[in-house]
């Protein structure tokens, strides 16, 4: 049986397990989910019932940053230790990009429904993890910026989708910030093959449909 991710498309969660998949190499069957209606199989198998969830032979991953780590230590060219890897997803900077930011992108985003403070509040309590990762942006040799490493490696995975869903809130606003290693960072991201690859729209998934097999053969 080959694995079984059910995805949706906009969602940073599936977003960047999408993204260490592809990365990574593993195949992968792709099932697109609409959220408002979300297929029985997938009901079946994960109470959560959120995405992503990969279905293996044995077993259910239902935390994008666990379907990561089985993404990485099952990749075809050995890309990380496992020590790597998991100092990379188990680093503090994940643990705030899931955690604060998150709760701040979320009110910032969808201020309407947090009538508590103020849009420009919400964005301010965000910014301190902007400000934090361009402090930990390191550059390599080719004047481009990546998180602890000089190389795009599962941390820069793990945290972009949820920087760019922050970006395009506003983005006229966002490139207006005093940023410029974040801004490049993000702009790398957005123009790299590997996102590009992994945001192709799909029809949401039923059982008739014939198997999508994504990612890298």
């Amino acid at each position: 049986m080959r694995p079984i991710l059910y995805s949706f498309r906009r969602c940073p969660y599936a977003m960047r397990a999408r993204m260490a998949i592809y990365h990574s190499g593993p195949q992968c069957e792709l099932r697109e989910v609409v959220l408002k209606n979300k297929p029985q199989a997938l009901l079946d198998i994960s109470p959560k019932a959120t995405v992503p969830v990969l279905q293996l032979p044995n077993k259910i991953i239902d935390e994008s940053i666990d379907i990561m780590r089985w993404a990485f230590a099952h990749s075809d060219s050995q890309i990380n230790s496992i020590a790597e890897l998991d100092y990379e997803l188990d680093h503090e900077l994940v643990k705030n990009n899931d955690g604060p930011f998150k709760q701040a992108l979320d009110k910032y985003k969808y201020y309407d429904r947090f009538p508590e403070q103020s849009q420009e509040r919400y964005f301010e309590q965000a910014n301190q993890t902007l400000v934090l990762l361009e402090h930990n942006l390191v550059a390599n040799s080719d004047n481009q910026y990546f998180l602890l490493n000089d190389q795009c490696s599962p941390i820069d995975i793990a945290i972009f989708p949820f920087i760019r869903q922050l970006a395009f809130v506003n983005k006229p606003f966002f490139d207006q910030l005093s940023l410029p290693k974040l801004q490049a960072w993000l702009s790398w991201h957005l123009e790299s093959d590997l996102f590009k690859n992994v945001m192709s729209k799909y029809s949401a998934w039923s059982p008739e449909q014939a198997e999508r097999v994504l990612f890298k053969a």
